[in-house]
């Protein structure tokens, strides 16, 4: 499955909209329960308007009746390695927890897992 994540989160990559960062960044994520989602980064001229890759994938997985998420792959094709952003961690941390698993990822392969949990140690929990 881990594969498919990858493949998956370059393959949303292809559909970015990134004209003024110049990032192509798709996401993969898989739920507990084994389904997987997908997203990538749609930009506008109004920065604060746009959203990020993980912002899509949790996006559909909330329209298909949510869930918790398990693992992440995170791809961009312009970068070696490419981490979710201080806002996007926060975001999995909400549908997921300091176990989900983040595959971050170059166009061969996962280059490194880590913990959400490791990249962002103290998320805000209610």
């Amino acid at each position: 499955m881990v594969q498919s994540l990858h493949t998956m989160a370059v393959e949303a990559s292809q559909k970015a909209h990134s004209p003024y960062s110049k990032l192509d960044v798709g996401v993969a994520i898989k739920t507990d329960e084994g389904k997987v989602y997908s997203g990538c980064n749609v930009e506008n001229a109004s920065y604060p308007e746009g959203w990020c890759a993980e912002t899509t994938a949790i996006g559909h997985m909330i329209m298909d009746g949510g869930g918790s998420i398990a693992e992440v792959a995170v791809f961009c094709a312009q970068m070696d390695k490419i981490t979710p952003c201080g806002g996007c961690r926060q975001r999995l941390s909400e549908f997921g927890s300091s176990e989900t698993v983040v595959h971050l990822c170059d166009a061969n392969g996962i280059l490194e897992s880590v913990t959400l949990g490791a990249l962002l140690p103290k998320a805000f929990e209610f």
